[in-house]
């Protein structure tokens, strides 16, 4: 019997490590989406300007470095690790949301709770985008994440 336990515990660490590596790709593929999304939007645009005669270069590049230089764009951070000083501000909205949820919160809150009271619901899928939202505030400093997998808000 104490080897079905050694098997589950091990296959349990695989697939959590596995899980972590998917997380990160995840992240890597969309970041380049949301590139390649801002690219095509530009380059739209650019063909309709050249082809109704109204292409203005200075105009297009002014265009390429605002939605090329936006949070997200080119690798950017969405969330950007905290350091004294900031506030939620610097933060999307959809984390601000969270970020409100959970420093209202009167103890460690766990994410199905977050999502709930954001709107989203109680079913896996619609608390596991939450769930990662989460812990990439945790992991950037903006949240603490308790052993049990509960979130609270950081001092100050």
């Amino acid at each position: 019997m104490a080897e079905v336990l050694t098997w589950v515990i091990e296959r349990r660490v695989v697939l959590a490590d596995r899980a972590v590596r998917l997380r990160k790709e995840l992240v890597e593929i969309e970041s380049e989406v949301a590139r390649l999304e801002a690219a095509e939007v530009v380059i739209g645009q650019f063909i309709e300007a050249e082809r109704s005669g109204t292409a203005d270069e200075r105009v297009m590049a002014e265009e390429l470095e605002r939605v090329t230089a936006a949070p997200g764009a080119g690798g950017l951070l969405l969330v950007p690790h905290r350091e004294a000083g900031m506030d939620e501000s610097v933060l999307p909205a959809d984390y601000q949301a969270i970020m409100k949820t959970v420093s209202g919160a009167a103890e460690a809150v766990p994410a199905k709770d977050v999502s709930v009271k954001l709107g989203r619901g109680a079913q896996p899928g619609q608390v596991e985008p939450v769930r990662d939202k989460l812990k990439r505030l945790a992991d950037r400093g903006w949240l603490h994440r308790t052993p049990a997998g509960r979130f609270t808000a950081l001092p100050g």
